[in-house]
């Protein structure tokens, strides 16, 4: 659980406090750009930032697909979050979105891989009853539920 607290705070950590700057892609290491252009060729829209030894580049791919994506700098991706569709969740996510928020509807769904842990973060709205913003583990643990 200890662990579990502690990724969750260091994707939250990532995701809200970053101070990156913007650079331009001439600043980035070859290695990082090397292994970004293999990776996703059909990348639009690219932003590149720094934050301390982190290089971040945000991109969509597609029609409204976004993508951001950290990486040290020997170029090995660190953190991956970008937009999905509920029919891409695993099965015990879904089961726990039924069981534990049955007549939400699902919005804002993002899949985030940190550190090769995989979560899935939404916000679940219904009429008349509370908002939340929650964080859930591939495996359908909520790992955090904070009211929206």
């Amino acid at each position: 659980m200890k662990k579990q607290i502690l990724i969750i705070g260091t994707v939250l950590a990532i995701t809200f406090t970053s101070q990156a700057q913007d650079i331009s892609q001439n600043q980035i290491p070859s290695v990082i750009i090397n292994n970004f252009n293999t990776q996703y060729p059909k990348a639009t829209d690219i932003e590149w930032e720094v934050d301390g030894n982190l290089y971040y580049v945000d991109f969509e791919i597609g029609w409204n697909t976004d993508h951001e994506i950290w990486y040290n700098n020997k170029g090995k991706m660190v953190k991956h979050k970008h937009d999905i569709a509920k029919n891409k969740l695993p099965q015990a996510v879904n089961n726990k979105i039924k069981s534990e928020f049955n007549g939400y509807t699902v919005s804002d769904l993002e899949e985030i891989t940190d550190h090769g842990k995989v979560f899935y973060k939404m916000e679940l709205e219904a009429v008349l009853k509370q908002d939340w913003d929650v964080i859930v583990g591939n495996n359908g643990n909520i790992l955090s539920k904070v009211a929206d």
